[in-house]
């Protein structure tokens, strides 16, 4: 493992955590007409796929241990080169259900590796 995927894993972590307060006590009305809580969620989306696509760079077998982090480091791609086309709804529920998932996976990850969250 490179030495640098830890950090890599907790950037994830850090972003996805930072959707989570972003998002809480918001619903999806909230989403679609509230441009800095959506400039905010994308953001973070984006740097939690560019932190999964660094780690796979440098540890593949490190993310082939997180479900769905190929979707993750897709949605990143589609966020910033196909931004005119990015659905709030879409958006909404990756943040709303995927994302936990992610989170949930990527401290797990951090505990196995002996550097807990």
């Amino acid at each position: 493992m490179a030495p640098e995927a830890p950090a890599y894993l907790w950037d994830a972590r850090r972003a996805a955590d930072a959707v989570a307060r972003f998002i809480a006590g918001k619903d999806r009305d909230d989403y679609p007409g509230d441009d800095l809580l959506r400039s905010a969620v994308e953001r973070h989306f984006e740097i939690v796929g560019e932190a999964l696509s660094q780690l796979g760079k440098a540890s593949p077998a490190l993310l082939a241990g997180l479900p769905d982090a190929r979707n993750a480091i897709g949605f990143r791609n589609v966020l910033i080169h196909g931004y005119a086309q990015v659905d709030g709804a879409i958006v909404w529920r990756a943040a709303t259900e995927d994302l936990p998932r992610l989170r949930s996976a990527v401290d797990t990850l951090l505990s196995e590796l002996g550097d807990p969250p």
